[in-house]
């Protein structure tokens, strides 16, 4: 087993990274004997292992509720079933959310604990590679509003994360290379060695190596770990994370939802913003072709629809979190592995990336 320290002060905690964890005695089970203990699963991830986790929390007052699966239900009106749950339950601030899923569980379980009795403490069990390596770690909660992604939420740290690659076994593949997109932002922005090493390993990383997965895991929950310690609330560096976010959130809400993967916009999203770096003359000349031939490696796509309408996409941006003052705060890079804070790019500029990015119609 391997670990990584989110060093918060008070608010630290420990990912805990193996495989088979789920159903033994761990650590990060660290819950009063006795003490009310909500799982919030999923309808495709519940029935294969919400009752195997159980059995790791046999001396807690366990309940579960089962929500649908996908970004279309990470809304209000499902995380209020949570809310619901907790009060039907008589949930008291000494209980603990159990989230068992990917990103969306992981966000809705988190924010539902933010905000239950002003605050209870929530446990991370990500089974999506989306989640372990980047949704499940750094306290980010929240949902969807119709008009934006995530515009609902509150920074709100587990007290632990439990990532057990066994899951991932069960993972479609679709859903794999989804994942594999958050691994590769955090190397474009942060870690050129570790570009360097996901271009060398893609192979083993499609073929689930386990030895392969564990390390990828471990190095991206690492990168993303010292970003958040120094930056908990995004107010500077952590905004690095979001490379590739602003144009992936605008495509997810454009089509409602319903068309992409996160990770999928991600990717999308990725090329746009390099595309960008280079069009703006920050970053060599290439680096969007390096960054395109590791996301195809991983089956990932590439390409904008050719509808919407680029205006429609930076329309959409300006409700986007990351806009400070008006303008919008793009994470471009300065060479692979470096990415900054951007507010200078021009719309002209921006529309010519969009462009570049699009599938001919």
């Amino acid at each position: 087993m391997q670990t990584v320290k989110v060093d918060l002060a008070d608010r630290s905690y420990t990912v805990y990274i193996g495989s088979g964890m789920l159903g033994k005695t761990h650590p990060a089970f660290n819950i009063t004997p006795g003490s009310t203990v909500l799982i919030v699963s999923n309808e495709t991830v519940a029935p294969l292992y919400l009752d195997t986790l159980a059995k790791s929390l046999a001396d807690a007052d366990v309940h579960s509720l089962i929500l649908p699966d996908g970004e279309a239900f990470k809304t209000m009106e499902h995380w209020s079933q949570i809310i619901d749950k907790l009060i039907e339950i008589r949930a008291t601030r000494d209980a603990t959310i159990l989230t068992l899923g990917g990103g969306v569980i992981g966000d809705m379980g988190g924010f539902a604990a933010a905000s239950y009795m002003r605050g209870i403490n929530f446990i991370q069990v990500p089974t999506s590679l989306l989640a372990q390596v980047d949704a499940s770690v750094g306290g980010k909660t929240g949902f969807n509003h119709p008009r934006g992604k995530n515009l609902i939420g509150a920074f709100h740290q587990p007290t632990a994360v439990l990532v057990d690659i066994k899951t991932l076994e069960t993972l479609p593949a679709r859903e794999f290379s989804a994942g594999l997109a958050e691994v590769v932002k955090i190397a474009a922005i942060r870690d050129v060695e570790f570009l360097d090493w996901l271009e060398d390993n893609s192979a083993a990383i499609m073929a689930r190596e386990p030895e392969a997965i564990t390390g990828m895991i471990q190095r991206s929950i690492a990168n993303k770990a010292a970003v958040v310690a120094e930056d908990e609330r995004e107010s500077g560096v952590r905004a690095l994370l979001n490379f590739g976010h602003s144009f992936a959130h605008a495509l997810e809400t454009l089509t409602d939802y319903t068309q992409y993967l996160h990770g999928e916009a991600v990717a999308i999203g990725m090329m746009v913003a390099g595309r960008l770096s280079e069009i703006r003359g920050l970053c060599e000349a290439g680096f969007s072709d390096r960054l395109g031939k590791l996301l195809q490696s991983f089956d990932l796509p590439l390409e904008l629809p050719a509808k919407p309408d680029p205006a429609d996409i930076i329309e959409t941006m300006k409700l986007d979190k990351k806009v400070i003052a008006g303008s919008a705060r793009l994470i471009l890079v300065e060479s692979a592995g470096r990415g900054v804070i951007d507010s200078s790019s021009e719309k002209p500029q921006i529309i010519a990336a969009i462009k570049a990015s699009q599938a001919k119609p």
